[in-house]
């Protein structure tokens, strides 16, 4: 996936941002990482490790439990992510893993706890992802991730990236269990992630909704290759089981998270 990182930073004065505030402002602009290759990488590792976790969590745990143990790494790791005044790697990543986990559980809960089908509950969280974008939009007066660089407008982005994930979740689960399959479906979002980047390589599509349209993408991807390679093959899947894909996704989220804290690969600069 390219790295989509062509969009323009506003500065204080085109936000209209008086100058006094322009120092602290930019000490908190480095709260979200550079989009570079990395950061597609580890994103998709993520979203498939929050898959299986969440399913072998449930299992493990039971749902109830699982979900209230998910709810508190959840704020447990937004709370810390909020804490710091700089982008740093493994919290802002643990940050991500979490809400992967949580979103996941937050659409299974519909669809298993409370018997919503995934062909309402996609819709539905497509509607909150769109209602969040069009409050943040209505507020900031922009979308680009280049421009986090206050507590409202982090609060925002966690907002969307938690609706992203719910639905990358029950879009992933929609398309596998309406005839593609697993395997069926990481083609079809392998294809579709595609889409978007090619669209902004040629012009036709602006950087902040090309960046968006595959952030939402990258979710029932990484959440498809997953689930086949964990599920048994009686469902379409490699059977390697839930708990060993979930580990070693975790290893390689951890490798790449570990080599950017030390390379620093994806910090903007101030």
């Amino acid at each position: 996936m390219p790295a989509m990182s062509t969009e323009h930073v506003l500065d204080d004065r085109r936000d209209g941002r008086r100058p006094h505030g322009h120092a602290r402002v930019r000490v908190l602009a480095n709260k979200v990482p550079e989009v570079t290759v990395y950061f597609w990488v580890i994103k998709v590792l993520t979203t498939g490790m929050g898959e299986t976790a969440s399913d072998f969590l449930a299992r493990l745990l039971g749902p109830v439990p699982a979900v209230a143990l998910g709810a508190l790494a959840l704020v447990a790791s937004l709370v810390l992510q909020f804490a710091v005044r700089r982008y740093v790697p493994w919290i802002y990543w643990t940050a991500v893993v979490m809400v992967s986990v949580f979103g996941t559980m937050a659409a299974d809960v519909l669809h298993v706890g409370l018997g919503v089908p995934y062909a309402v509950s996609t819709p539905g969280f497509l509607i909150a992802l769109a209602a969040v974008f069009g409050l943040w939009f209505a507020v900031e007066r922009t979308l680009s991730i280049h421009s986090v660089r206050s507590r409202r407008r982090e609060a925002f982005y966690w907002a969307a990236v938690l609706a992203t994930f719910a639905l990358g979740t029950a879009a992933g689960d929609l398309t596998a269990t309406a005839g593609f399959g697993y395997l069926g479906s990481v083609v079809l979002f392998a294809v579709a992630i595609c889409v978007p980047a090619l669209a902004h390589r040629a012009g036709t599509l602006g950087a902040v909704t090309a960046f968006w349209t595959a952030y939402v993408i990258t979710r029932p991807l990484g959440a498809s290759i997953a689930d086949w390679m964990a599920l048994p093959g009686a469902r379409g899947g490699l059977g390697l089981g839930l708990g060993p894909v979930t580990l070693s996704w975790t290893v390689a989220i951890l490798g790449f998270v570990g080599y950017l804290a030390v390379s620093r690969a994806d910090a903007r600069p101030r």
